[in-house]
């Protein structure tokens, strides 16, 4: 009987040995996540109108300033502005002068299509060029509200930003909490800062003395938008134009209702004590909460009228998981056992960069370049940068997040077909710059980019490839056969050489071209063939035949064009690189021919090697954008070339510059530009995961013994 227990007992031991040697293999030693995102934890120290924090769930986001919450909208309206925006916040103006979008469309000769019409901004005809700045304009996204303290001083004046001293404000990047400490007037005040993980909410928890002298009040203020190309959610004129209400005078739950035009929205506030609300002037309110040292407010933000009462410990609980879900999902990298003194840096990057993506750029829609921040170019998404917004997050294992938004190009179809059909063409053309109904923004250049059109397909492919089952076939298999329906109609067939060409009538991804004389730019090149041979993929994946048309462009499509063994930003512009040129300034798009795309026996690596070394040479890198140092880095990576992956994602130009709180400087009119910080996550899952075929660890890092780069959960790329 011993003798058998004692089998028993050894039986159980080799079986728990080799079961925690199976899980050893299948979940190898885990990096410390928490350790990797919160030694980048964000601190303020000072008023730093560059330095705003944020607290979102990705379709909807709150900016704050150094006190917490808004208290100094006009004061960092220059800066990183204090924004309250939300996916559904849109505005429509009065279309007063019953502009029909027609009077956009103009006439052009492309491509054997003698009347292809474009919506333009057209100079020459003042009626149709102000229908055409309408319809830029409208839709545009709103900024719902400004929430902030009103801190009164001694002598009973409102306490400004130079008021504000001893600032010790920290944004815990694992849990979403804003905690900010700082004093007036030697006071102490402490301000606790959350944002739900899925509702348009915010709460706050203040904490001062200063509350039972009746010296601390919430301040409501709503701006009216400001019609122009950025809206920093400060213009507190056009009283006239919206209308606010509140409900009541008293109590602890208030509701303002909000109209602009044909347009209605609600905010409530939800206090933990009785308070009485005072109208300090139109649309500008103030809240004096019963308080002795303490007060909760929670405030959400919404379509209709719900009357819901949200309390502050509901919506701290709520962010604390919604972020430790995200932090725990997908990948992970780990650069604290690098030696390279650059190593940090990078690593301070990538984590501000997937909070900041996470709590503005993961909802239902495509975004615009600044997020929920503030508008640019009037709140529209830019559909050529969706690549860079959302491309990421299959690469990082967060697949979901990327199917969230993916969804638009059901909803926007109809409309891209139209405007394939207007214009001679089959299958779908997609936007370039658009809103949430899918409508096209007129724009003299916009009309004319194509480099979006693959998009869909690509990020297809990487859901399809995360998860690669009949279902996703069935689902995306419309959109994919579609826009490559377009792109085989599009080019033009040159008869005397026996090939397809992309243009004229083409504007490139580097944008200083003129759309009536270029053709054949390599990025767009290779992204239409790489595209192509995709979608013929997914038919064979679905047991469908070849399709002849597209195969046609795939074989005879034009080769990318060379001069002295480099290849030309297009073939239209053989002089690209001469010191004369004009044409070595915005996005360096020749390297994209060879960044996210694979070799493909279209790019020959010698000639792309020597292209590397003159653009790195001669170009005007101080007249670049965000991502063009990411994909730099890809295709440094592609070419092995470590040591420039590096010298690209670090480049010393402003454009390169990431701020105190992770968001990615360009200038004065665009403060903050998530493509960048989208960009630098997929360069890193490039150079840590690699791409189809290859077989070096690490591929982006340099081999000299000081880049220890750890990482779990990322994908490779195509």
């Amino acid at each position: 009987m011993k003798k058998r227990n004692l089998y028993l007992l050894v039986f159980i031991a080799v079986l728990s040995m080799y079961s925690c040697k199976e899980k050893a293999q299948t979940n190898p030693q885990k990096i410390n996540r928490n350790a990797v995102v919160t030694r980048h934890n964000v601190k303020i120290s000072k008023i730093d109108t560059l330095g705003s924090l944020n607290v979102g769930n990705g379709k909807f986001s709150f900016t704050v300033d150094a006190t917490g919450l808004q208290s100094f909208p006009e004061f960092y309206e220059k800066g990183v502005p204090l924004g309250t925006q939300s996916e559904w916040g849109w505005h429509t103006s009065l279309n007063q002068e019953n502009y029909e979008f027609s009077e956009t469309l103009k006439g052009y000769d492309f491509n054997g299509n003698p009347n292809s019409l474009y919506a333009i901004q057209n100079r020459e005809d003042k009626r149709k060029n102000d229908a055409a700045d309408y319809f830029r304009a409208n839709p545009h996204r709103l900024q719902l509200g400004n929430i902030g303290l009103e801190i009164l001083k001694k002598d009973g004046s409102i306490a400004t930003p130079n008021d504000i001293k001893d600032i010790n404000q920290e944004l815990n990047l694992w849990t979403g909490k804003i905690e900010s400490n700082f004093t007036v007037e030697g006071i102490p005040v402490k301000v606790i800062t959350y944002g739900d993980s899925k509702l348009d909410a915010i709460a706050a928890k203040i904490e001062s003395s200063l509350l039972k002298e009746n010296r601390i009040k919430l301040k409501f203020r709503f701006p009216y938008p400001t019609m122009k190309f950025d809206d920093r959610g400060a213009n507190y004129e056009d009283n006239d134009m919206h209308q606010t209400s509140v409900d009541k005078e008293y109590g602890k739950h208030f509701i303002f209702s909000r109209t602009l035009d044909s347009d209605h929205y609600i905010v409530e506030a939800s206090l933990n004590t009785e308070a009485i609300i005072t109208k300090v002037k139109d649309h500008y309110f103030t809240i004096q909460p019963n308080a002795e040292n303490s007060v909760e407010v929670a405030v959400e933000f919404s379509q209709e009228r719900n009357e819901k009462t949200l309390k502050f410990n509901n919506i701290e609980k709520n962010s604390i998981k919604g972020w430790e879900q995200f932090w725990m999902s997908g990948g992970a990298v780990d650069f604290s056992e690098c030696t390279d003194t650059r190593a940090f840096e990078i690593e301070r990057r990538v984590v501000l960069s997937q909070y900041l993506t996470r709590s503005q750029c993961a909802g239902h829609y495509p975004v615009q370049e600044t997020g929920l921040t503030y508008n640019s170019w009037y709140g529209k998404p830019h559909m050529e940068m969706y690549w860079w917004h959302a491309a990421h997050y299959p690469l990082w294992g967060r697949t979901n997040l990327l199917e969230n938004s993916i969804g638009w190009y059901f909803d926007a179809y109809d409309k891209a077909k139209l405007i394939a059909e207007r214009q001679g063409y089959k299958g779908v053309r997609w936007q370039k710059m658009t809103d949430h109904q899918a409508d096209e923004a007129p724009s003299n250049v916009g009309s004319f980019l194509i480099w979006q059109q693959p998009h869909v397909i690509y990020l297809a492919e990487l859901i399809y490839r995360n998860n690669p089952t009949k279902e996703n076939l069935e689902k995306y298999q419309k959109l994919i056969f579609s826009t490559a329906d377009f792109m085989a109609s599009y080019p033009n067939y040159d008869v005397e050489n026996d090939r397809y060409i992309l243009g004229k009538g083409v504007i490139p991804a580097q944008e200083c071209f003129d759309k009536l004389e270029t053709f054949n730019s390599p990025w767009e090149l290779a992204y239409w063939k790489w595209a192509l041979q995709t979608a013929q993929q997914w038919r064979e994946r679905l047991g469908l035949k070849p399709e002849t048309e597209w195969q046609k462009i795939i074989d005879k499509l034009s080769p990318m064009a060379q001069k002295d063994g480099v290849y030309l930003a297009a073939e239209s512009v053989p002089n690209s690189y001469s010191p004369t040129s004009e044409h070595t300034i915005d996005h360096p798009a020749v390297l994209g021919a060879l960044s996210a795309l694979p070799q493909n026996n279209y790019v020959d690596i010698n000639v792309m090697n020597r292209t590397f070394d003159i653009v790195d040479k001669v170009w005007h890198w101080d007249h670049t954008w965000g991502w063009d140092f990411p994909m730099e880095a890809m295709t440094a990576t592609r070419l092995n070339r470590p040591d420039d992956a590096i010298k690209a994602l670090l480049r010393g130009q402003k454009t390169n510059t990431y701020l105190p709180g992770g968001h990615n400087y360009q200038n004065e009119r665009l403060t903050l530009y998530l493509p960048g910080n989208g960009g630098i996550l997929s360069a890193i899952a490039l150079m840590c995961a690699g791409y189809d075929g290859n077989t070096v660890k690490n591929p982006g890092f340099p081999k000299d013994g000081k880049w220890n780069v750890k990482w779990e959960g990322l994908k490779s790329m195509p």
